[in-house]
Parts: structure tokens; C-alpha cells; sequence
């Protein structure tokens, strides 16, 4: 199985760890054989000129996605399913009918509020004019005032009670679940009746570390690599203030418009969140090297003919090689024999065609 890019770079540098502190164990075995060399006339390199640019750092980190609302819609009264209207995974728009209950009694019941309503009504325009007449009292014209408003309201009660029999979805979107059957029996209010997912849009989710945290803002552009390999240009809109507990990090969510709906909740992600532009170089991993003090770099030969070692920092890792900082904007790179020279050490340096796209980093003829 091939190795990702990620992984060839971790392997290499792990690679050179490994022989810098071996070499610490191997003595001074090998100073004669350099000492040969040196005798022999300089150490013949290969070596590639290479420029620097302009490329935008970047925070990368591994996340899920999720839909930008989620909803469980819940029976408002209690009843008999006796009508399913929409299949589960199917769109639905806002106020689509999802689910029937039995009406059973609420009609009657609203007719039966109406007509009390009816009869407050005119109970109480009666006490109003007795009470301009002097023939009825304040307080009987306050009480009937008081039945009026109680019948009001009890008309709104079993005119919302017989409308929500039926169950609508609250927004557009796309019915996740819908676990009732006809026949099923709600024996209570807040009942669960389907799931409701907007994904006109959607949401990653990552945890970003506490040393990058500074570097992300809320409305900062931001882009979204699925696992399928789709990717989504999107923008920051929430940055957590406080860290998780347990991993010291900070939840960041990332929005995307899909207007194909398309994309699913939970999906792995990436989440890549732009923080600036740096001057680097793109080079193999291969080139890579340590120094005596374990320090990650490269071998450069300066004007002069000498070797240099230069502490470098990796900036980004892409199928097409690495993305390194703290390289003067030009320089000559040893790519061939880097490992038989040593900083200071006077060279020849033979120029050749680099090529970054080969995985061991060799030169082009």
C-alpha cells in the first residue's frame, strides 16, 4: 500500500532522528574515512538553486461534519397516528405535513369554546349598557369582562390543539428520522416524531490546538476537504473561548454553503484555516537532514563553496512536496550527497535539474 505524502515526510524525519542518535553510538569510526575525502580534493555534491514564494500557512485539522440545524419535531398534543405524509430521507419544505393524529374530540370541543365565546360576548355588551343605565354594577360588568377573555382563550386553546393533530416540519430540509407507524398511540406531549436536518449548509467541526488558536478569527475564509475528496470554500463562524478539559484545544466551526444538499452529517473532514503568508520553498522530503543538535534542516553550499546547514520549519505538507520556511529567498540545496558532507566542509558543488515530485528527492538529469 502507498504511503501519503503526510506519512512519507513523518517517515523520513523519524528516519533521520534515528540515524543522528546512532551516530552517537558509531564514535569517530568515520573521521578518517572524511579525512580520505578531503585529502582526495573536495567532495564532489549536486546541488539545485532554488527560490523561494509566497504561500499562504495554513491551520490544518481533522474534524466531522454536522448540518447547520437539526431539529427533533415533537407531537404538541397526544393522539393516534393514523397518517404518515412524508418517507424518511425525503425533502420536505417548511410547514410540509409530516405526521396525522386522530382528531378525535377536538373538533367538537372547538365548537363547544366558540359558542361559549358567543355567549360571553353578549353577556358581557348586556352588563355594559345596564351598567350606562345604572342598572348593573361595576363588578358585574368586570366579571362578565373576565368570562369573555377566559372563553377567548379557550378558543385559542382547541384551535391550536385541533391544528397541531397534524405535525409539520419547522424549516426545509431532509427528514432523518421519522421513527412513528400508523396506529402508534402518543400518550403524551413532547413526543418524539421525526428529525429534521437543514443542509442547505453545512458545519465542520474541529479542535484546534492552543498554540494555533490566536491565529483563527470568526468571518476568516476557510476551506473544507471531504473524505470523498469534494472540497467546500467556507468561513469561520465560531471560535470556542474556552479549551476542552481533557485535550487543552478549541472547538472551531467552519460554515459551507451545499446547495445540492449533498453532503452528509458526520462525514470525516478537514478543516483548513488560512492564517497568512510566509516566504518558503517547496522541496522533497528526502532533502531533509539534522545537525549535531537534532535540529531539522537542510545542506546548502554558500558562494564560497562551503557547506551550510539551515535550520528550517515546516510549513505545509502537499502531494507535491513540502512547503519549507527560513531558507534565504535563493539558495543552492544539496539534493545529491548531503549525507557524506558535513557543515563547514569545503565542496564541488555540480548543478542539476531538481525534481520535487520524485518521492527519493533525486535529481533530473
Amino acid at each position: 500500500m502507498a504511503l501519503k505524502t503526510p506519512h512519507k515526510t513523518a517517515l523520513a524525519i523519524f528516519v533521520l532522528s534515528v540515524l543522528w542518535m546512532a551516530s552517537g553510538l558509531i564514535g569517530d569510526d568515520h573521521k578518517p574515512a572524511k579525512a580520505k575525502r578531503a585529502e582526495g580534493g573536495p567532495a564532489r555534491v549536486r546541488v539545485e538553486t532554488v527560490t523561494g514564494q509566497n504561500h499562504t500557512r495554513a491551520i490544518t485539522v481533522l474534524g466531522r461534519t454536522e448540518a447547520v440545524r437539526a431539529v427533533t419535531v415533537r407531537a404538541e398534543v397526544t393522539g393516534r397516528v393514523v397518517e404518515i405524509l412524508a418517507d424518511k430521507g425525503a425533502w420536505v419544505e417548511a410547514d410540509q405535513p409530516l405526521v396525522r393524529l386522530d382528531h378525535e374530540d377536538r373538533a367538537q370541543k372547538l365548537a363547544e369554546a366558540e359558542a361559549r365565546l358567543e355567549q360571553a360576548e353578549i353577556a358581557h355588551q348586556s352588563a355594559r349598557k345596564l351598567s350606562k343605565g345604572g342598572y348593573s354594577s361595576q363588578l358585574n360588568v368586570a366579571q362578565t369582562k373576565a368570562d369573555l377573555e377566559s372563553a377567548h382563550a379557550q378558543v385559542t386553546r382547541q384551535r391550536r390543539d385541533l391544528a397541531n393533530t397534524t405535525v409539520k416540519a419547522p424549516f426545509a430540509g431532509v427528514v432523518d428520522d421519522l421513527p412513528l407507524e400508523v396506529g402508534d398511540y402518543l400518550d403524551k406531549e413532547g413526543a418524539k416524531a421525526a428529525r429534521i436536518l437543514d443542509l442547505r449548509a453545512v458545519i465542520a467541526v474541529g479542535q484546534v490546538s492552543e498554540m494555533d488558536i490566536a491565529h483563527v478569527a470568526v468571518g476568516g475564509d476557510a476551506s473544507i476537504r471531504l473524505s470523498d475528496g469534494r472540497e467546500l470554500s467556507g468561513r469561520v463562524t465560531f471560535v470556542a473561548k474556552s479549551s476542552d478539559a481533557a485535550t487543552r484545544t478549541f472547538r472551531v466551526e467552519l460554515a459551507a454553503d451545499t446547495p445540492d444538499h449533498d453532503v452528509a452529517e458526520g462525514l470525516t473532514a478537514e478543516l483548513h484555516i488560512p492564517t497568512g503568508e510566509v516566504m518558503a520553498h517547496r522541496l522533497s522530503p528526502a532533502l531533509l537532514t539534522l545537525n549535531d543538535a537534532g535540529a531539522l534542516g537542510l545542506k546548502t553550499v554558500d558562494d564560497e563553496g562551503l557547506v551550510r546547514f539551515v535550520a528550517v520549519e515546516l510549513v505545509a505538507d502537499t502531494p507535491e512536496g513540502i512547503w519549507l520556511s527560513g531558507l534565504p529567498q535563493t539558495a543552492r540545496v544539496i539534493s545529491v550527497g548531503q549525507e557524506f558532507v558535513v557543515a563547514g566542509q569545503k565542496v564541488e558543488a555540480v548543478h542539476g535539474a531538481l525534481d520535487t515530485t520524485r518521492p527519493n528527492g533525486a535529481l533530473g538529469e
